[in-house]
């Protein structure tokens, strides 16, 4: 049987190039699957790299005020912090008072924050404060909610600075009022980012107390938690495509950041990278490791879901409190190096005037800040997966590679990285550089390490690449988009760690998965998380998708696209065959033959030399009652 297989693999690597000559091309059938040319992932906006600075909300929740908000910005200045990119400083929950009536300007609370004060009755604005942040060379970030109500007023109502007045007043979310508020917030105020949260289309239904009560007005939920089926996806999708066209109206320069805060869910995973610049993949993270791993996990096979221009969000950082404090630097520096790695918004939430020399070091590291910062852009894939222990590693615009080793664990374990999870040479030297300490070390094919419950390796790799003459796709997730990524039934992904977070109990069965995101697209693994094989031939490097996906491609002057291409041996056998097609800038380029389940892949080369977007398309060409999982293994642009 190990023979038959191997002379059926060896037969598909030995196709050529399959020529297109005289076939319709399936780009003439209109959909989804049909090749665009361009880049469809979001462009708008100012976030070449994640944005970085200082929220509110970890530290104080909603009892804030101007001289809290100024004196964390004042030591981001002071040490040095703004330097090293921490730049935006983001006011969350707590700033307003209510919605003036009957014109529905908002209201700031002029007690916490005196220099928004303006001559007569519910006057006030937030420029002299924006001013004050741009002139020591910061930027400014202010909330807001997609619904009539804020998370606070829904769920924490006993916080400080709720706001007040009548029902109408107290609306103070976007839902009605998008364009009056975006206007007002950037180009009266000033503002550079805006944060928008989501509770207000989720608590907030007939039946519920709050409602009952009169408090606030009833909007029937299009979000639930618990169900994709009872969310409604295209009805939130537009809501908050919404502002994302108010902020490109009236920000015509693009100097602004939009951050989706849908927490996972919605099947945000999905959409959110087409409209906003930075999207929440979980629910909020507390100061507890626990609930760090479920925020890391979220995002963790994540990397083809971001690109320059949008990034995902396992959300602020929580050190300096609680398990990430001074007394546990191992934990932080784990949590602030796993962060990077994903290029994540590093948005630091503690209260900066009571910063540690210990913990000011870490969020000080610009090596460790300069990976997150990397132009390349490219999210971090785990090349070592397991309950225990996680090795990510990402290229970094050098071409160097960096790579965290981490042990979730509460043992000692010791682990080994081989050249080989880098996509190096074995037989050439390895140089890595210790972000922490400094210290290099030199090995050849593996290494093996030490390493303390709850650590963090973390280092910068110089080596001999495996494939000298290009990239593999798997490499630069940054350049990839999964325009279409086959998912037809959005479903929980339950590989998320699942933490009881701080704020509920342990009543009840459990905590289920929540997430949506079971299926998506996969860098180096199937789908599913399964390693990629094609017909009993393993790949460690391809990207992994479900059949009817289009993925489109960055070239940047590479001039050939290769992959071996086939059903992925984690799909069950179907009679439902795949076609793998290569389009550049539009135009047909490659296509295989119908692939079957157990079939030897086709080995596809396309010549795209001067093509600015390539396309990869997998269609089913049968009746499967879901997409099956295939792969571009060894997918690559070459020289």
């Amino acid at each position: 049987m190990k023979k038959w297989i191997s002379r059926q693999y060896a037969a598909g690597l030995a196709i050529a190039a399959i020529s297109v000559a005289g076939m319709a091309p399936a780009a003439a059938i209109a959909g989804p699957l049909s090749p665009t040319g361009r880049w469809t992932a979001n462009a708008q906006g100012n976030a070449p790299v994640p944005p970085m600075g200082w929220s509110s909300w970890n530290a104080f929740n909603s009892d804030i005020d101007e001289q809290k908000i100024l004196g964390n910005a004042k030591v981001l200045v002071d040490s040095g912090l703004s330097r090293l990119g921490y730049r935006y400083v983001d006011i969350d929950d707590g700033w307003w008072l209510k919605r003036r009536q009957p014109d529905g300007r908002m209201v700031i609370r002029t007690s916490s924050f005196p220099s928004a004060r303006l001559p007569g009755k519910d006057n006030s604005s937030f420029r002299p404060l924006t001013d004050r942040l741009h002139a020591m060379g910061l930027k400014a970030g202010i909330y807001s909610d997609i619904g009539r109500n804020s998370c606070g007023q829904i769920y924490t109502s006993n916080f400080a600075n709720q706001p007040e007045g009548t029902q109408a007043e107290r609306e103070v979310g976007l839902y009605g009022h998008v364009a009056q508020d975006i206007s007002l917030y950037f180009k009266e105020w000033g503002f550079d980012l805006i944060k928008v949260d989501g509770c207000g289309i989720r608590g907030l239904a007939a039946d519920t107390p709050l409602v009952r009560s009169g408090r606030y007005r009833a909007l029937k939920p299009l979000v639930d938690m618990d169900s994709l089926g009872r969310t409604d996806i295209p009805a939130v999708r537009a809501l908050y495509q919404q502002v994302a066209d108010a902020l490109a109206r009236d920000n015509p320069d693009h100097d602004y950041v939009y951050s989706i805060c849908l927490w996972g869910s919605a099947n945000v995973r999905e959409w959110a990278k087409d409209v906003g610049n930075i999207s929440r993949t979980s629910d909020d993270i507390s100061p507890s490791w626990s609930r760090m791993l479920s925020n890391l996990d979220s995002v963790s096979t994540r990397a083809l879901y971001a690109e320059p221009g949008t990034w995902n969000d396992p959300d602020m950082l929580y050190i300096g409190s609680g398990d990430f404090d001074a007394d546990h630097l191992t934990e932080a520096r784990s949590h602030f190096a796993l962060w990077a790695m994903m290029d994540a918004p590093l948005m630091i939430g503690m209260d900066m005037r009571k910063v540690s020399p210990a913990l000011m070091a870490i969020l000080g590291n610009a090596d460790i800040v300069a990976l997150d910062q990397d132009p390349a852009g490219n999210q971090a894939v785990p090349a070592f997966m397991s309950g225990d222990i996680q090795t990510f590693v990402k290229t970094l615009n050098t071409g160097e590679k960096a790579v965290a080793i981490f042990n979730r664990s509460l043992n000692p374990r010791k682990v080994t990285l081989t050249a080989e999870q880098l996509k190096y040479r074995p037989d050439a030297d390895v140089v890595l550089t210790d972000l922490w300490s400094k210290a290099k070390t030199h090995f050849r094919g593996q290494t093996s390490f030490r390493i303390k419950p709850h650590q963090t390796l973390i280092f910068t790799a110089k080596g001999t690449r495996r494939l000298p003459n290009g990239l593999y796709l798997s490499e630069q997730p940054g350049m990839v988009n999964p325009a279409v990524d086959g998912v037809t039934v959005p479903t929980p992904d339950p590989t998320i760690h699942r933490s009881v977070p701080g704020w509920a109990s342990t009543t009840g069965t459990g905590v289920y998965p929540q997430y949506g995101g079971w299926g998506g697209a996969q860098a180096d693994r199937a789908p599913y998380g399964q390693s990629l094989s094609i017909a009993g031939h393993a790949y460690d490097t391809g990207i992994g998708i479900l059949a009817n996906s289009r993925m489109e491609v960055r070239n940047n002057g590479f001039t050939q696209f290769v992959a071996s291409v086939g059903v992925d041996d984690s799909a069950l056998p179907t009679d439902s065959p795949v076609v793998f097609e290569v389009y550049g800038d539009g135009k047909l380029l490659a296509q295989s033959q119908p692939k079957h389940f157990g079939e030897a892949p086709d080995r596809l080369k396309a010549d795209v030399r001067g093509v600015s977007i390539v396309e990869l398309v997998a269609r089913a060409t049968g009746k499967s009652p879901a997409p099956e999982p295939i792969a571009w293994a060894n997918a690559r642009l070459i020289h």
